[in-house]
């Protein structure tokens, strides 16, 4: 099994409003599977994970108005990961202060 490698936090209102409940919400490696992420997360972040959700998001059609073509936006995975008794990461834990 290999490790995984790419994972990137997704910063956005609906997100920012579920890590005060203690749950991130990463894009991943379309190959990667929930006992992989779980694995990570801990490693990197040093917390426990309580269970790992993931979605497949299909890529978007763009218009490039300019150059009059469309392209395809490439698909993703997201991860939807909740830590066990509502800590937090504290890397990921933007301050509104």
């Amino acid at each position: 099994m290999t490790m995984l490698t790419r994972i990137k936090p997704i910063v956005s209102e609906k997100s920012l409003i579920d890590q005060e409940k203690g749950i991130y919400q990463f894009y991943v490696d379309k190959t990667a599977n929930k006992n992989q992420v779980k694995q990570l997360i801990e490693k990197m972040f040093g917390v426990e994970v309580d269970k790992v959700n993931t979605i497949r998001v299909k890529g978007k059609k763009k218009n490039n108005l300019k150059k009059r073509r469309v392209y395809n936006l490439p698909e993703r995975k997201k991860a939807i990961v909740y830590i066990k008794g509502n800590k937090k990461i504290k890397q990921l834990t933007i301050s509104t202060k």
